[in-house]
C-alpha cells in the first residue's frame, strides 16, 4: 500500500512500523504544531537489550509547561544522556551481524549537542533515510490542522497501550540477539532490523504490511 502524503509523529530513532510507513510515502509530513503529549516514541525508543526490552528515553524540558508545542521541546543537556544512549545500544547491538557496518554512521550523532528534540530527530531521520535509500521528501507542518486530509499517523504509535484497533501491521518474525531469552519482541527501534538483518532491512520494511 503506497501513499501520497503521510502525516507522522516526529520519533526518536522510530519503531519500525514508522519507517515502514514512511518508506511507502512519496511525502511524510513530520507535525511540529500540536500540544507536545508525554510518553511517546517522539523522545524515546525501544531496543532489546541483555535484560529485555530497554526504553531510551532522551530528557526534554517543556518550554510552556503543558502548552509547548513540539517544535520548542528542548532537549534537557544537563545529563549526560547522550553518553548513556551509545553505550546502552553499544551494549546491546554490539555482537548483531551488522552493528559494524553502521556504527559509524550513528556514533557521531551522539558526540554532538542538540538544543530542540525535533533537530535532534530529524538529523537520526536522515541518517536512517539515507541507509535505507527512501527517496520520500520530508516537511514540517505549518499550523496544526485536526482535521488533515492526508493519511493521518499522529496518535497511531503507544509505547505503553495497545495499538488502535485501525493501526495493526504484521510484523514478521527475525532472528534477535537475545530472542532465546525473552522471545520475539515486535516493532522495536528500526536499529533492531538494521542492525540484525543489515541490507535486507528493506525486504522487511516492504514485508510489514496493514493487517486490515
Amino acid at each position: 500500500m503506497n501513499m501520497h502524503n503521510v502525516l507522522l509523529p516526529t520519533a526518536y530513532l522510530p519503531p519500525i512500523s514508522w519507517m515502514a510507513l514512511a518508506s511507502r510515502s512519496d511525502e511524510i509530513f513530520i507535525e511540529v504544531h500540536e500540544t507536545y503529549p508525554k510518553q511517546t516514541y517522539r523522545n524515546r525508543c525501544n531496543i532489546a537489550a541483555s535484560g529485555g526490552k530497554f526504553d531510551l528515553i532522551v530528557p526534554v524540558v517543556r518550554v510552556d509547561g503543558n502548552h509547548t508545542k513540539t517544535l520548542d521541546v528542548q532537549i534537557d543537556n544537563s545529563t549526560s544522556w547522550q553518553k548513556m544512549h551509545w553505550r546502552s545500544i553499544l551494549s546491546a547491538y554490539n555482537k548483531t551481524p551488522y552493528f559494524i557496518f553502521y556504527r559509524d554512521l550513528f556514533e557521531p550523532v551522539y558526540m554532538r549537542k542538540f538544543v530542540h528534540l525535533l533537530d535532534l530527530n530529524a538529523e537520526l531521520l536522515q541518517v536512517l533515510l539515507k541507509i535505507f535509500k527512501i527517496k520520500s521528501e520530508v516537511s514540517f507542518t505549518t499550523e496544526y490542522d485536526s482535521k488533515s486530509q492526508m493519511a493521518d499517523f499522529r496518535n497511531s504509535f503507544r509505547p505503553h497501550k495497545p495499538q488502535r484497533a485501525d493501526f495493526q501491521y504484521y510484523l514478521p518474525r527475525y532472528i534477535q540477539a537475545f530472542e532465546s531469552r525473552y522471545g520475539f519482541l515486535p516493532d522495536l527501534s528500526i536499529l533492531d532490523i538494521l542492525f540484525n538483518l543489515g541490507p535486507d532491512s528493506a525486504t522487511y520494511l516492504s514485508a510489514v504490511v496493514p493487517l486490515k
